[in-house]
């Protein structure tokens, strides 16, 4: 075995130690913002609740940019997130630009929290009172689909 130097052996430790200690404020940084933030609430806001079923914000996800399986992977997403898809499909045409999501029951707060949870910014929330639609609001993922939460990460 050979013989280290005893500044090697001083400046791998020294490096380990750092790596560690880099590692545990990682996991603490983690765990505080598990803790201390709360996400989007998929629990429907008080206002004019009384039309639809449950306490839980439903929604319809539309896929708008024509590319396959968007709004697939959105539905996932959001159900994985507490939220109820109720319907899922293709939008009427495959030439939306931006994703939006629409109030159809008018609770804004509903389709802000939809919007959220996705990473839609809040001025691409719109009100289309549909209330036939039994639903809080649709989803339309646009050809911007891949800066949106479901489409992070993993490809």
């Amino acid at each position: 075995m050979a013989s280290w130097s005893p500044r090697l052996t001083n400046g791998l430790l020294n490096l380990a130690l750092a790596v560690g200690g880099l590692s545990v404020l990682v996991l603490l940084y983690a765990f505080a913002t598990r803790t201390l933030f709360t996400g989007p609430s998929p629990e429907r806001p008080a206002p004019d609740s009384s039309a639809l079923v449950g306490t839980i914000i439903q929604v319809e996800v539309r896929n708008g940019a024509g590319t396959a399986h968007l709004a697939e992977r959105t539905t996932r997403y959001l159900r994985d997130q507490g939220f109820d898809v109720v319907d899922v499909g293709n939008h009427s045409s495959f030439d939306q630009k931006h994703s939006v999501v629409i109030d159809r029951i008018g609770n804004l707060e509903a389709a802000r929290n939809v919007a959220e949870a996705l990473g839609i910014p809040q001025e691409r929330v719109r009100q289309n009172l549909k209330p036939q639609y039994y639903l809080d609001a649709s989803v339309i993922i646009g050809h911007d689909y891949e800066q949106l939460r479901p489409f992070q990460g993993n490809r």
